[in-house]
C-alpha cells in the first residue's frame, strides 16, 4: 500500500497518541503538540513522525505550524483535528472568557487549521472528532455540546462548497476512556469546588468524569472507525463509536420538551444512584 501523509493535532494522548502510532508504521505522519515535554515522546515512537507545535487556545501559533506544515510537505492525504478540551458548570456561572476559548480550541482553531491547508489537501479526507455532544444538550457542559454541533455544522458547509474534491467526515464518539476527562476536572475546578446551589451535580460531574477515564470505550475503538473512514473511497458523513452515542443520535430526533424531560430524570436518577452507593 502506498505511505500517505497524515497531520494530526491532539496527538500526545488518547485517541491522537494511539492513532498516530498506528500511522505511523507505514506512513508520514505530522503531529501536533501543546505541551513541550510531550515532543520527545513523539519522536521516540517513530522516525515518521514530526512533531509541530499548535496551541489552539493561542490563536498565534497556527500561522507557525501552518507555516512549517507547508514548508515540509507539498500534499496532504488528510488532516485528523482531534485536539479539544472541555469547559463546565452551570451555564449561568461560567465566564464568556472560558466559553470563548471553548470555541477558539473547538471551533475556531481547527477551522484556521484546515482553512490554511486547503491547497494541500485537494482530493484528501480531513476527519473531525467530533463528539456525541453533538446531538444535544448534556447538563453541566453545555459550552462543549454546542462547540461541536458547531465544529460539524462548519465542516459540512466546507463539504458541500468545496470545489476541491475534499472529503469531510465527522467521528463521533461517545464515552471514551482518555485524559481529557481528566483534564476537565482540573481546568473547570473553579466551577465544580465553588458553584453555591449546585454542590451535589458538581460532585457529580467530578465522579461521573473519574468514572469515564476509567471505564470508557478504549481510544482504540476510535482509531478502527477513523482508519475505516480514511480508507474509504466514499466515507459516510458521520460515524458514531459506542452504543452511547447511537443512542443519543436516535433520542435527539424527539420533540425538544421529551429530549429535555429525559435529560433532567437521568440526571436526577444518576444522582440519586450516586448518593446511594457512597
Amino acid at each position: 500500500m502506498k505511505s500517505k501523509t497524515y497531520v494530526i493535532t491532539g496527538a500526545t494522548s488518547g485517541i491522537g497518541k494511539a492513532l498516530v502510532e498506528k500511522l505511523a508504521q507505514d506512513n508520514i505522519v505530522f503531529a501536533g503538540y501543546r505541551s513541550e515535554s510531550k515532543r520527545e515522546m513523539l519522536t521516540a515512537v517513530s522516525d515518521n513522525i514530526y512533531p509541530f507545535y499548535v496551541d489552539y487556545a493561542k490563536p498565534e501559533t497556527i500561522a507557525s505550524a501552518v507555516e512549517f506544515l507547508k514548508s515540509k510537505c507539498s500534499k496532504i492525504d488528510t488532516l485528523v483535528n482531534i485536539a479539544g478540551c472541555v469547559v463546565a458548570g452551570p451555564i449561568e456561572k461560567i465566564d464568556m472568557e472560558e466559553i470563548r476559548r471553548q470555541f477558539d480550541v473547538n471551533v475556531f482553531g481547527h477551522l484556521d487549521m484546515s482553512k490554511s491547508l486547503i491547497s494541500l489537501l485537494e482530493g484528501g479526507k480531513i476527519i473531525n472528532v467530533s463528539s456525541m455532544a453533538s446531538y444535544g444538550v448534556f447538563p453541566f457542559i453545555s459550552p462543549y455540546c454546542a462547540s461541536k454541533r458547531c465544529l460539524d455544522m462548519f465542516f459540512n458547509a466546507l463539504l458541500v462548497e468545496n470545489k476541491k474534491n475534499i472529503k469531510v467526515i465527522s467521528v463521533k464518539p461517545g464515552v471514551i476512556a482518555t485524559p481529557l476527562w481528566g483534564k476537565s476536572i482540573e481546568e473547570n475546578s473553579k466551577y465544580f469546588e465553588n458553584c453555591d446551589g449546585y454542590e451535589d451535580e458538581m460532585r457529580f460531574m467530578i465522579s461521573n468524569a473519574q468514572k469515564n477515564e476509567a471505564k470508557g470505550l478504549s481510544p482504540e475503538k476510535v482509531v478502527e472507525v477513523i482508519l475505516r473512514a480514511d480508507e474509504a473511497k466514499n466515507p459516510k458523513l458521520s460515524y458514531t463509536v459506542g452504543h452511547d452515542a447511537f443512542t443519543a443520535r436516535i433520542i435527539v430526533k424527539l420533540p425538544q420538551s421529551w429530549v429535555n424531560n429525559l435529560v433532567k430524570f437521568g440526571l436526577k436518577a444518576r444522582m440519586k444512584h450516586k448518593k446511594k452507593t457512597l
